[in-house]
């Protein structure tokens, strides 16, 4: 998994026999700081298709470097999930995720599943959020009302007592864009030291994303550079407006979950955005209601989810079984996920 954020490459090695999910290892390899400029600059056929490749044989290097890292045979992998990096995403109507399966299937000896999204695009559906299939694998089976929350560079939920999920807002993304060239806001040390901006904070709440109803998907078309550009643009110094988009991000996920899950008990969260306690305590200040946790309690690297998911996905795919949920995606019907490249 190669999200949103543009951090790196998450790999999970899992064991999955019937609903029996163990994660094996994970770990991640960060991208180049080239590598994450050549993906934002990505515009023209030339760049895309030459990109493709490359992350291919970046996945397949770091598949490679994980089984021996931790010492698991390449021959005991049996199957690829391979979600790629998305270069654009218009919900229910295209997508495209790059990294080229075949590359990988040949690097690797090792069927690969990838494309995922856009079957259910073809089903009517939005294409996102996927990982809500997985999500009620792992977490449900109690009668506490529980919200499974990733914190990415886009957030999302999943309502686990009725299958609706979505994303609420930005995640990191905003964040990583002000504070760069460092890679992100370490502990919430810089947000720690600025002020929120209430004025901004509240016109950036009107947006009407946030009133809309599910299913709706959100990426880096809404809060990429035009956006950053739009702070900046308020002249505020710069730990400010980290406090201020840091704030935006718990306020939003807040308002997804007392719109569209109102009797949530507990939130379950992961993503990278749980390393940061600025995030976490402003989100529980905003949902006093609620417990927060993070997967860890239940046995789950917050950084390993997704890539658990799409292991899971891929999973179902070669099983010949749909993955995704008509009610968190809006697809007519369910679909069997993705591409299979044969080794």
């Amino acid at each position: 998994m190669s999200g949103t954020s543009l951090d790196g490459i998450d790999v999970a090695i899992v064991d999955i026999e019937r609903k029996k999910i163990r994660t094996v290892a994970h770990s991640t390899t960060p991208y180049r700081p080239e590598i994450r400029r050549k993906i934002l600059a990505s515009s023209s056929a030339a760049d895309i298709s030459r990109l493709n490749f490359q992350l291919g044989e970046l996945y397949a290097k770091a598949v490679s470097t994980t089984c021996r890292r931790f010492k698991i045979p390449r021959e005991s992998v049996d199957l690829i999930g391979c979600h790629g990096q998305t270069i654009y995403h218009e919900g229910g109507k295209n997508t495209l995720q790059i990294g080229e399966a075949a590359v990988i299937a040949e690097r690797l000896g090792i069927p690969v599943v990838s494309d995922f999204r856009t079957r259910d695009i073809a089903a009517g559906g939005q294409g996102a959020p996927l990982v809500p299939f997985a999500d009620a694998l792992l977490f449900s089976g109690t009668k506490r009302d529980r919200v499974a929350l990733n914190i990415g560079g886009i957030a999302n939920i999943t309502v686990l007592s009725g299958g609706l999920a979505f994303d609420t807002g930005p995640g990191n993304i905003v964040i990583d864009q002000l504070v760069a060239p460092k890679p992100f806001d370490r502990h919430g040390a810089m947000a720690a030291r600025g002020r929120v901006h209430r004025p901004l904070l509240d016109s950036l709440l009107r947006d009407p994303y946030y009133k809309e109803k599910p299913p709706k998907t959100a990426g880096r078309e809404q809060y990429g550079a035009p956006f950053v550009a739009r702070l900046r643009a308020s002249n505020l110094p710069l730990e400010d407006l980290v406090a201020t988009a840091t704030a935006l991000t718990a306020a939003t996920i807040a308002i997804g979950v007392t719109r569209f899950a109102p009797g949530a008990e507990e939130i379950i969260a992961s993503g990278g955005g749980t390393h940061n306690p600025r995030i976490m305590a402003q989100i529980a200040a905003f949902l006093p209601g609620c417990r927060i946790a993070t997967t860890a309690e239940f046995g789950i690297d917050p950084d390993a989810k997704e890539a658990i998911a799409f292991a899971i996905l891929a999973y179902r795919t070669w099983k010949h079984r749909t993955g995704n949920l008509p009610s968190a995606t809006g697809a007519r019907r369910p679909v069997i996920l993705g591409k299979v490249t044969f080794r």
